[in-house]
This record gives C-alpha cells, sequence and structure tokens, in this order.
C-alpha cells in the first residue's frame, strides 16, 4: 500500500475526543468521518452553540478527562487548561494524547490552531477552506464605521480584543467604552452609528437582557444588527459566516 494510503487509513482510525466548546467547533468542522468520538454537551446545547445539531451526531462529556476514557481516544483536544488539573497526567498514563489550546487573542491565532489541529488529525488541508475565507474577508474589508457590540448586561468588547477584530472584518471600528460596557447613559449622551447587538439568549427574560428592549435604546440607536452571541463566545472558525453574513445585511 502507498505511504499517503497508510497515512490516510491512520488518521481515519485516530479516535478524537474534545472538552471544549472551542475546541470542539474545531473537531466538528476539521474531524475526518468515523474520527470524532465525543463533544462537550455545551456543543450539543442549541443556546450555546450554532453547530448543535452536527454535535449531537456524537456523545457528550462533562468537560472532563475522566468522561472521555470509555470511548477510548487517541487524542483529547480542550482549551485553557479545561479538562481537570490531572488531565495532563492521566493523558500520559494512558497513553492518550492530549492538546491544550490557549485561548486566541488573534485571527493569526484562531488560523493556526485550526492548522494545529487539522494537522494532528492527519488532514491539513481540512484547514485550507477556512483560511482562504478569512484571507478573502481581510482583502475585501470595507470601510470601518464607528460601532458598538454589546450582549446582555451591557458587555462590549475591548478594541483590541479578538472580538473586536472579527467586528472590524465586518466594517465597524469597536469604539472604547469604560469596562468595556455600554449603557443607557452612553448611549444617551454618544450613540454609536451601529449597534451590534448579541442574541445570546435573548429568549430568557433577565436583567441583563431587559434594558435592550428599552424603549431609549430603539430610539437611540436605530441601526442595530443582530449577531449570533453563540458565535462569539469562542470567536473561532464559526465566526467566518457570521461576519460574511454581517457584511451582507449591513449593505
Amino acid at each position: 500500500m502507498p505511504a499517503s494510503a497508510l497515512a490516510l487509513a491512520a488518521s481515519s482510525a485516530l479516535r478524537v475526543a474534545s472538552l471544549n466548546l472551542c475546541t470542539d467547533e474545531y473537531a466538528l468542522l476539521l474531524a475526518s468521518p468515523g474520527q470524532l468520538v465525543s463533544v462537550s454537551n455545551l456543543s450539543r446545547d442549541p443556546a450555546e452553540s450554532r453547530l448543535w445539531r452536527l454535535a449531537r451526531r456524537f456523545p457528550g462529556n462533562d468537560g472532563s478527562l475522566e468522561s472521555v476514557l470509555v470511548r477510548r481516544p487517541d487524542l483529547v483536544l480542550t482549551m485553557g487548561g479545561g479538562g481537570g488539573r490531572a488531565s495532563a497526567t492521566i493523558a500520559r498514563k494512558m497513553g492518550i494524547r492530549l492538546i491544550d489550546l490557549p485561548y486566541p487573542a488573534t485571527l493569526e491565532d484562531v488560523q493556526a490552531q485550526a492548522l494545529e489541529i487539522a494537522s494532528a488529525l492527519g488532514n491539513p488541508a481540512r484547514a485550507r477552506p477556512y483560511r482562504a475565507r478569512l484571507d478573502r474577508l481581510r482583502s475585501t474589508r470595507p470601510p470601518l464605521r464607528d460601532g458598538a457590540f454589546v450582549s446582555g448586561g451591557g458587555l462590549s468588547l475591548s478594541p483590541q480584543s479578538l472580538g473586536a477584530q472579527w467586528l472590524a472584518l465586518a466594517g465597524f471600528r469597536q469604539r472604547p467604552l469604560p469596562g468595556a460596557r455600554l449603557g443607557l447613559e452612553t448611549l444617551a449622551s454618544n450613540p454609536p452609528a451601529w449597534l451590534i447587538r448579541s442574541d445570546y439568549r435573548a429568549h430568557q427574560t433577565s436583567r441583563g437582557q431587559a434594558w435592550l428592549t428599552h424603549p431609549l435604546v430603539r430610539r437611540l440607536a436605530p441601526r442595530t444588527l443582530a449577531t449570533d452571541g453563540r458565535a462569539w463566545t469562542c470567536a473561532g472558525l464559526p465566526m467566518i459566516g457570521e461576519i460574511e453574513r454581517l457584511r451582507r445585511v449591513a449593505r
């Protein structure tokens, strides 16, 4: 059998589990059929992940390494030290490769992590379409307009954050806000030209969401775009499709 065919067979036999919502996104989008054996329960929740339909094809786990051992993974993915403090030790003793990614801080980080995961899965080519789409967004970025992202409780973005970098690709410059928060006082005194409003758990009645329905908000921010807040949680590969959508609706 040719070496390339052997490598393909070996990668197809790889059993992969993901313990974190953000590595779930990479795994769900980059794994080859038959590789993925478990994702975190968060990814299977429609309120948390826009990939929930795909995620529900796989058994869920509680984010701990112990919860996936029954699946006999060869490779486990997590982020930010997730999976439990002893995960690295347990994985090493069990002969399991553990990849613990840092949370990405830049668009370049997202690209690099996608390639790292695709390579670990044995097929780096699966990351190329996402890189191409992101490169296309960068090369065709529209002129920046004044804007502010806002989610429940008035939470916004730091202008240097990964979220703000994605927002710039949609054509909006995230304005600096005290404590990265937007409130009625700021809207009344100096409203942004555009309000990019996260719909994360918008169906839930809470004090944090209620102020966004205030008549003053609708009057002071008439140019408002709704954005899928689930994609912004990790600000990873699913953001590409969301930025493409925001560009279309903001024309």
